[in-house]
């Protein structure tokens, strides 16, 4: 649990919003978050729970107030944070239905009740459902955030009852600064490298170990391009531990890569109506690349399915070598 003093300064614009809004009592029943993994969506549910649930006369959220420090501990009576159970990787109707029973009941303190659900879209559709009657007809000073970071697999009537708000993900200059501040010194930098811009989500990781694992991934990525691995002993290895990381990993070389070659010095991807990357670095054309980023993220979503990830892992790369080669064929020719 992050420390409630601990900002995330990229939110400024949503806070000063949201506790302008709540000071004007024009306060949403319905929140959705729609966030990158590890851009505080969480933090921000919870942070709009302690404005909301806060007993200072001054400034909201306060947090110094017992209702502040409680709210912040996922500890106060009228906040209840719904999350998949267990090793379960999805929201059930049970869940939704002791969530909306309790949000109907009178508050402990006389103020709000919160429902916070992340991620909102692991609800299964009966837990939607079931959702969706309280958000039709919330009952007195009742709020409800939903986080999300693929809200389209959510029923359009639960979006439509909700007011949106988009998280842009932190710069590196944020992120590492947040990190530094949260944890201390660090290789931030190749930490992010591997996972993205997604400072919540390297706050727990080791950044050495982190580093070290982003070097050895992309140097063999590296080597795959120039056909220099085995796909099968690579495959092997890697699905023994830290394939999650070793994912994402994989995605953001081939995003910085398709970047880099798309739009050299840009800060963003300005794609060209050309098949192939630019000649000087056409190792993998624009259907490949997209083709491989896409193999890349279902592995990574079925990580906790019951499938053989050596053997997934395997053709991933067998398809990376066998395009690298086919292109450095074709440049020879």
């Amino acid at each position: 649990m992050l420390p409630a003093s601990l900002d995330c300064p990229w939110l400024a614009e949503h806070l000063n919003a949201l506790a302008a809004a709540h000071a004007a009592g024009r306060m949403p029943h319905g929140l959705l978050i729609h966030e990158s993994p590890g851009a505080g969506g969480e933090w921000l549910a919870t942070w709009i729970a302690r404005l909301l649930l806060c007993t200072s006369s001054g400034k909201k959220p306060c947090g110094v107030c017992t209702a502040c420090r409680n709210a912040g501990e996922n500890r106060h009576a009228d906040l209840l944070f719904v999350k998949p159970i267990e090793e379960s990787k999805q929201i059930r109707i049970e869940q939704l239905r002791d969530l909306c029973a309790e949000l109907a009941l009178t508050s402990h303190q006389g103020g709000y009740k919160v429902g916070i659900l992340s991620p909102a879209d692991s609800m299964n559709r009966f837990a939607a459902n079931a959702l969706l009657k309280t958000l039709e007809e919330p009952s007195g000073n009742t709020v409800l955030i939903l986080v999300a970071s693929q809200p389209s697999r959510l029923p359009a009537t639960i979006m439509s009852r909700c007011q949106r708000i988009n998280i842009r993900p932190p710069t590196r200059l944020e992120s590492v600064a947040w990190l530094e501040k949260a944890k201390g010194p660090g290789d931030w930098h190749s930490v992010l490298d591997v996972i993205g811009e997604a400072p919540l989500g390297a706050i727990e990781l080791d950044p050495v170990a982190v580093a070290k694992l982003g070097a050895e991934t992309r140097q063999t990525l590296s080597d795959a391009v120039a056909g220099r691995i085995d796909p099968v002993a690579v495959a092997e290895r890697w699905s023994r531990a830290d394939l999650a990381l070793r994912l994402m990993a994989f995605e953001n070389w081939l995003t910085e890569r398709m970047r880099g070659q798309l739009a050299p010095g840009a800060d963003s991807v300005e794609m060209r109506p050309g098949t192939h990357l630019p000649e000087r670095d056409s190792v993998l054309n624009i259907r490949t690349s997209y083709e491989l980023l896409d193999r890349v993220r279902e592995l990574k979503a079925a990580l906790d399915s019951p499938i053989n990830r050596s053997l997934a892992l395997e053709n991933v790369l067998r398809l990376l070598t066998a395009a690298a080669q086919a292109a450095r064929s074709g440049n020879r020719g």
